[in-house]
């Protein structure tokens, strides 16, 4: 059987961002109350673009419960009948993957994701640092001839690879026509007014929860 046509930028803007405010958001509110992070992470079936399964970070049960560590732990638990494979989904994160996430979806089989809030938003509109320092730390390793400058300029990460295609929400907004790029921009607004809302919660506990790297 021929495999469906692929989902337009609209579409899946429209898609992640509903999922976003109606699924996730909820989540990862009561999370949040919880003394958890703000990150979530949806699966979606590539074929009808139907929803499998959403969660968010869980790191008050383990530290290894990020949002979308625990989004495939019960993309998993799911009977086999109601499990698509890997290959045959959509895998949307709310923040850019971390290391232990990217890793996760790798070793899952996954061959895409899409994510809305970068690092750099992680660790600046959060104050969530982790991410972009366990990369630098742990597997940035400089060439003889690096000076700081190149070192710095090194991508953390290949978004294209030999196992998944990673692009963010703005790529799909500049993927739009000119005309319905204003209204988009308006729409992730309105999702990151939601999470600063969500973020000062979480920073108002921060390190309550018993959580390592808080």
């Amino acid at each position: 059987m021929p495999a469906p046509p692929a989902a337009s930028p609209a579409a899946l803007l429209d898609l992640f961002l509903t999922t976003t405010t109606d699924t996730i958001i909820p989540l990862t509110a009561a999370g949040v109350a919880a003394g958890s992070k703000v990150f979530g992470a949806a699966i979606f079936r590539k074929a009808d673009l139907g929803l499998v399964i959403a969660a968010t970070n869980d790191e008050t049960a383990s530290p290894l419960l990020h949002g979308e560590i625990n989004c495939i732990q019960q993309f998993f638990a799911l009977p086999a009948s109601a499990r698509p494979a890997p290959a045959d989904c959509l895998f949307f994160a709310t923040h850019e993957p971390c290391s232990l996430c990217l890793s996760g979806i790798t070793w899952s089989g996954f061959d895409n994701h899409t994510f809305l809030f970068t690092y750099e938003d992680t660790r600046d509109a959060f104050a969530i640092p982790h991410d972009i320092r366990i990369l630098e730390e742990v597997f940035r390793v400089p060439a003889p001839a690096d000076t700081p400058a190149t070192l710095a300029a090194r991508p953390l990460y290949n978004k294209t690879n030999a196992f998944w295609t990673a692009r963010s929400v703005a790529d799909l907004v500049a993927a739009l026509p000119a005309a319905e790029r204003g209204a988009a921009h308006a729409r992730v607004d309105d999702v990151r007014a939601r999470y600063a809302a969500l973020s000062d919660v979480y920073q108002a506990g921060k390190g309550a929860a018993g959580i390592p790297l808080a």
